[in-house]
């Protein structure tokens, strides 16, 4: 079939073969990331609804998921939302990953750390000097680069969202962190401080 092909492109004929067609449906099947839109909200909000169960997160109201629905980042195949994660700032010094969902037909193929990656550089571009999620699988993040801390090291969580929780001091989740350290590029030069 290959020489085929060769002998039909050596004469001008420019027609698409059999294996082209393959690779390009084996490409559409692969996930997109991007920054998700209102118009993305339900979706989210249902694929994090489908997972609740399953006990590593917490609940989030369309309404809540509207509101924010560009901070958060979407993994589409074909078009259909299979996995999200947001980045929630909780002070300007630091940012928290929350609502990561990654479905359950496409685990195991890195989109979860694609999203915290991806996630993190944001933080990282937007200023924040920390990252940090909250999470009953710290390995997960560890692997990541993550640290796994007491919970008072992070208090801006704890005031935004742990004291109104009704599961406060006993919900059985990791606080884990991670720095963003900041590039060469966000160095001011000495020389240019002397003029």
């Amino acid at each position: 079939m290959r020489t085929a092909a060769i002998r039909r492109a050596s004469r001008g004929d420019t027609r698409v073969t059999r294996p082209s067609r393959i690779r390009a449906v084996r490409r559409s099947h692969e996930p997109v990331i991007r920054t998700a839109s209102a118009a993305d909200a339900r979706a989210i909000h249902d694929l994090i609804a489908a997972h609740l169960s399953e006990g590593h997160l917490l609940p989030r109201t369309l309404d809540d998921i509207e509101a924010h629905a560009t901070r958060f980042l979407v993994a589409t195949v074909r078009n259909r939302i299979v996995a999200c994660a947001d980045l929630a700032p909780l002070s300007p010094y630091v940012a928290e990953v929350r609502s990561l969902v990654v479905g359950s037909g496409v685990r195991s193929r890195g989109l979860g750390q694609r999203l915290v990656n991806e996630l993190a550089s944001r933080a990282r571009i937007a200023g924040f000097e920390s990252l940090c999620a909250f999470t009953h699988v710290a390995g997960y993040f560890v692997r990541m680069g993550f640290s796994i801390v007491p919970h008072p090291w992070v208090p801006e969580k704890i005031e935004t969202d742990c004291r109104t929780c009704p599961l406060f001091r006993r919900c059985g989740q990791y606080a884990v962190t991670l720095p963003l350290a900041r590039t060469a590029q966000s160095f001011v030069p000495l020389a240019s401080l002397h003029g």
